[in-house]
């Protein structure tokens, strides 16, 4: 009788990548830990093998760990606060374990993207606003980790978006109607970060195309570059708000970014939304709580609808991908 072909081991890892057997674990218990070139050393001969480590052997023949897994970068923002909180309602209904791996770095994101599928030591993953390579895509696919992207668009996995240039054109249209013709931007539009996909190129682009074809000219100097952070956007919006020509209406990329701009314009005893109109993008919750104009993105929907789509891809992985394009909805309030 032939013998049984023998599963490589992580000598044999060892052997092709030329890397000794305590950097193969540190690449498979702490990725972010080695340097990249080395990582990918041993990804390849991984790759090459189809080395499965004994850890993810047994959890391959217990078949479910009822753990699901959220790769996000800017772990304490509202809107990713509110997409997690979706994503956790559902989590726990259906008895499944939420578990975060925030990214701060490049190599934070390939060293979990690595090591994730490989380890499996979770039954789903969902990766928000992340950008992956394709050789990442293919792990993932190969190794069978059910996944969803939410921002981010791939045919071979599951994915939900929106249309930011839309939104931007939403809003364009929404204060040419109410009869502004000198408008303002700001916005991250571009940030430092190679690691996270960057919408607000989108919103802005959409924002000047419709102002174009309006025949309103949106000035170089009415478009503001400015971080997430509060302190950027104050000073953003204090650079704006205090020009002799300043724009009537400011269009902020984010509510965060937006309340900033309120909070500048009231110290400055400005009247909003009389003396300057203001609008924000997604509509987390605090947004109501000041009456701020903004675009709705359904931030809970998102994350909920992520956490029943890879929960359906876990219980049926031959359940059909899903690529669902969720409405933006402007809503309107007291700040335009």
């Amino acid at each position: 009788m032939a013998n049984k072909k023998k599963s490589p081991t992580i000598y044999d890892v060892a052997k092709l990548s030329g890397v000794s057997i305590s950097t193969i674990s540190r690449v498979l218990n702490a990725p972010d830990k080695v340097n990249p070139e080395t990582r990918e050393l041993v990804m390849s001969a991984i790759d090459r093998l189809g080395f499965v480590p004994k850890a993810e052997a047994r959890a391959r023949a217990l078949k479910y760990t009822n753990r699901v897994g959220v790769i996000t970068p800017f772990f304490t923002a509202p809107s990713f606060v509110q997409r997690l909180r979706g994503v956790a309602s559902t989590l726990s209904r259906a008895n499944y374990e939420l578990v975060i791996y925030p990214v701060d770095s490049e190599e934070h994101l390939q060293g979990y993207i690595s090591s994730i599928p490989i380890m499996r030591n979770l039954d789903g993953l969902i990766i928000m606003s992340l950008a992956i390579a394709e050789r990442d895509v293919q792990r993932l696919v190969d190794n069978e980790m059910q996944t969803v992207l939410i921002e981010y668009e791939h045919e071979k996995l599951n994915s939900i978006v929106i249309n930011d240039e839309h939104g931007g054109r939403l809003v364009a249209e929404h204060l040419i109607g109410k009869g502004h013709k000198s408008l303002g931007f700001l916005g991250d539009i571009e940030p430092p970060e190679r690691f996270s996909i960057h919408p607000v190129r989108s919103r802005l682009q959409g924002f000047k195309g419709a102002l174009d074809e309006a025949g309103i000219a949106l000035r170089p100097e009415h478009i503001k570059r400015a971080s997430y952070t509060q302190e950027d956007s104050r000073i953003a919006a204090s650079e704006l708000l205090h020009m002799s020509n300043r724009p009537t209406a400011i269009f902020a990329a984010s509510d965060v970014q937006a309340i900033s701009v309120m909070k500048v314009a009231r110290q400055m005893n400005l009247r909003i939304p009389d003396d300057i109109a203001v609008i924000g993008f997604d509509d987390i919750d605090m947004a109501e709580y000041v009456d701020l104009t903004t675009i709705r993105q359904h931030l809970d929907e998102s994350g909920r609808l992520s956490a029943e789509m890879v929960l359906a891809r876990i219980d049926d992985p031959s359940r059909t991908l899903q690529h669902v394009h969720l409405p933006l909805t402007l809503i309107e309030r007291q700040t335009t």
